[in-house]
């Protein structure tokens, strides 16, 4: 009883991550299993996140519109007013919080698949970066998981390195899920957002994008070890003209979170998919997990950051540029995949696809 006080005591002055810390620490005896309650607290944590990211944003605008429409309007009146306000701050740097990225419920996110982050060389907090982060499975777990919290040791592993993961713009224009995405760090994955974090916040910047995109998660399987990137040049013109350096990043085991239905190319399914990835900015996947069908499979997921590689800064990069650039990024890339392949499960044989 003394621990769950401490433990609410705690949560009131400000440090509410000791909560599920303090519970752990509860005599054996309370619990039926810990081991049983652990795995179920590190399912809830991963459920959580998942429905966030699906329904949060559509059921806070639900929620804001029916308030609108009753005696408390006034209420849903000021957060709009607000809203209009703040419209600008995620593509301005957003509002990160130290406190939120250091939930412990992350530590039970981790614990899930487990996820790890491997650390292959210094990053100068005197230079900004764009990570390359491959490939991106259903939900960018392991994206989330290193770059959008502490929970594998982010800042510690690169201290002075500010790590923002982009995103569809479109997940900042709905209400909470914007200051929810927001406070991990996550940013608008549109110009203005990233050219603001590579010339207007300093050094020490480091921006993930996800370069397969959508695209890239309708070919995601288990066992499969593939990445769109031949035509995906956009990433490297924007490091040349804000010289910031490319860092590849290559995630073993984020394919292995959830088993997906892949159609045919020419199938009226197929079809459907590609309109509606156009009109609405990410694929709707037709994909299940280990229970309910939305819980994903743990799997462990290994992340590996690889040696950086130095840009200079050419406001008005000449296509040949671009494209040397490029070729270095894949093949820096594939060297990565293929020096840690056999480490994380795979085998020597095992090749990384290139589309």
């Amino acid at each position: 009883m003394k621990t769950i006080l401490a433990a609410y005591s705690g949560f009131i002055k400000g440090t509410g991550s000791s909560i599920l810390s303090a519970l752990q620490d509860l005599p054996s005896g309370l619990w039926p299993c810990t081991s049983k309650m652990e795995k179920h607290l590190q399912v809830i944590s991963v459920m959580q996140w998942v429905i966030s990211f699906l329904a949060l944003g559509a059921a806070c605008t639900a929620l804001l519109i029916y308030i609108f429409c009753t005696d408390c309007w006034l209420i849903a009146a000021i957060y709009i007013a607000w809203l209009i306000f703040d419209w600008n701050t995620p593509k301005q740097g957003g509002r990160r919080s130290s406190w939120v990225r250091n939930w412990t419920v992350w530590t039970y996110f981790r614990d899930y698949f487990p996820v790890r982050l491997i650390k292959t060389h210094d990053l100068l907090p005197s230079r900004n970066y764009i990570f390359g982060y491959h490939p991106h499975g259903i939900f960018c777990f392991g994206g989330f998981c290193n770059f959008g919290t502490e929970a594998t040791g982010f800042s510690k592993k690169f201290p002075g390195i500010k790590p923002s993961l982009a995103t569809l713009a479109g997940n900042f224009r709905f209400p909470i899920l914007r200051d929810y995405l927001m406070s991990g760090g996550i940013c608008p994955v549109n110009r203005n957002s990233i050219d603001y974090l590579l010339s207007q916040n300093g050094t020490g910047n480091a921006v993930i994008i996800v370069v397969g995109g959508a695209a890239e998660s309708l070919q995601c399987t288990p066992g499969l070890n593939s990445v769109t990137l031949k035509n995906r040049k956009g990433f490297v013109r924007l490091a040349l003209r804000k010289g910031a350096d490319l860092v590849p990043v290559y995630s073993f085991g984020e394919n292995d979170a959830y088993k997906q239905v892949i159609f045919d190319e020419g199938t009226v399914w197929r079809s459907l998919q590609k309109k509606l990835q156009k009109m609405l900015g990410f694929a709707p996947c037709l994909f299940f997990g280990s229970s309910w069908g939305i819980v994903p499979f743990s799997k462990p997921i290994t992340t590996i950051v690889g040696e950086p590689i130095t840009v200079p800064k050419i406001e008005d990069a000449s296509e040949e540029a671009v494209d040397l650039y490029h070729a270095m990024y894949i093949k820096s890339l594939q060297c990565l995949f293929d020096k840690y392949k056999t480490r994380f499960g795979l085998k020597e044989s095992d090749i990384l696809h290139i589309h």
